[in-house]
């Protein structure tokens, strides 16, 4: 991996929102691209092409959240399915009591969110604009 390619952040702040969610007892869904490819859920549930999932540890089994994928058993309407979503597919997770939560933007594989533009190059600043830096505070 060369210094400007990075792993996805989805896998990791999903996981931290699941247990900061769970940890105040509260129920945290996750909002999924049905379309997207790869993706596995109960197709009668899904609603202008997104699902939303709870993925409480009362309401799954096995749940696994990786890199990669989301994956867990459950029961919709009584049936039971195995439930398997790519971690791109992921649009957000929230807590359903409070819905505090995190929304992800568009692909993060170099294409922008246009909601929240990532900051200018250096060669696209502002003249007179000053590089961002940090400095040790003692």
């Amino acid at each position: 991996m060369s210094g400007s390619e990075t792993t996805s952040r989805r896998p990791y702040l999903v996981r931290a929102m699941h247990e900061w969610i769970s940890d105040n007892l509260q129920t945290p869904h996750l909002i999924v691209d049905a379309n997207h490819a790869g993706v596995d859920v109960p197709r009668q549930y899904v609603k202008d092409g997104r699902i939303v999932l709870n993925i409480s540890h009362s309401a799954t089994q096995d749940l696994h959240l990786g890199n990669e994928t989301v994956g867990f058993r459950a029961r919709f309407g009584g049936a039971p399915m195995i439930v398997t979503v790519p971690i791109d597919a992921v649009l957000g997770i929230y807590s359903r009591e409070s819905g505090d939560g995190m929304l992800f933007g568009a692909d993060e594989n170099n294409e922008p969110d246009p909601d929240n533009p990532s900051p200018p190059e250096d060669g696209d600043r502002p003249s007179g604009a000053k590089r961002a830096h940090l400095k040790v505070v003692k």
